[in-house]
């Protein structure tokens, strides 16, 4: 068994792997393709493939004064949620990578918990939690609970680029008279400033996009551009709903881009 390893894929094999990949990509796309295609559709009705082209449906979303609102208290809780996870994600991640915490792996643990609890759990438990110290229908609510979803992104993100930073350079900085803040600002931080920034642009990506938490404590005029569009898919089905979605869909293409750009900057 042991002459099977490291044997060269054949041309007929590889070929299947692609096709392979290619479906599975295909499978995976499909959906996002399709929405955004019904997104330019005349009709009143989600209607596929469009018997008429027309961009009523993102002229209807960016004049309407509710889902504007609803977009800016989005960018609103997404841009604080980056301001409060980004740092608290860098300095946790820092004090993990340097073994500084007695007990690194039950910290890293609990950081990032919030990926394998199912999200329907963690918006229940907010819910009721919020409803005793009076932070449902809030922007600070919504920010605390986008921050323990962003939280373990930027973490993971920032701690694979201090993983490949040597960290003696910021001991031979501290041990020619640097402080250890000095030493960090001017050693670490340029080094590790684009793992930085794509652990921020996931964090904007994971609050903009969070649905199911926001449906439980969100509401009236902190109400969310996703939970918008949850009721609006609730009460009735609207094309504008196809044409918000191709929207978030190319923001989240370009940022994750960006992120991507970054990470191999890095």
């Amino acid at each position: 068994m042991s002459e099977d390893v490291g044997l060269p894929i054949s041309h007929r094999q590889r070929l299947w792997l692609y096709c392979l990949g290619g479906l599975v990509l295909l499978f995976l796309i499909a959906p996002s393709i399709i929405i955004v295609i019904m997104s330019f559709s005349d009709s009143t009705l989600l209607q596929f493939p469009p018997q008429q082209w027309s961009l009523r449906w993102y002229q209807t979303y960016f004049g309407s004064l509710e889902w504007r609102d609803a977009t800016i208290v989005s960018v609103k809780v997404a841009v604080m949620t980056v301001l409060v996870a980004t740092p608290l994600g860098t300095a946790a991640a820092y004090a993990i990578n340097r073994g500084t915490l007695r007990f690194n792996g039950t910290v890293n643990a609990l950081l990032t918990a919030s990926l394998i609890v199912p999200v329907i759990l963690i918006g229940i438990g907010t819910f009721f939690l919020y409803a005793r110290i009076g932070l449902n229908n809030t922007l600070t609510g919504l920010v605390i609970a986008h921050t323990v979803q962003a939280l373990p992104l930027v973490v993971l993100t920032v701690l694979s680029g201090l993983r490949s930073y040597d960290m003696n350079q910021e001991r031979v900085a501290r041990s020619l008279g640097a402080g250890r803040v000095a030493a960090f600002w001017q050693v670490t931080m340029p080094q590790i400033r684009f793992s930085i920034v794509s652990g921020a642009l996931f964090a904007f990506i994971t609050s903009f996009d969070e649905v199911v938490v926001s449906l439980f404590i969100s509401g009236g005029e902190t109400t969310t551009l996703t939970r918008r569009m949850f009721n609006a898919l609730r009460d009735q089905i609207d094309p504008t709903i196809a044409a918000i979605s191709t929207c978030l869909i190319v923001l989240s293409v370009v940022l994750l881009s960006v992120a991507q750009i970054f990470g191999r900057r890095h």
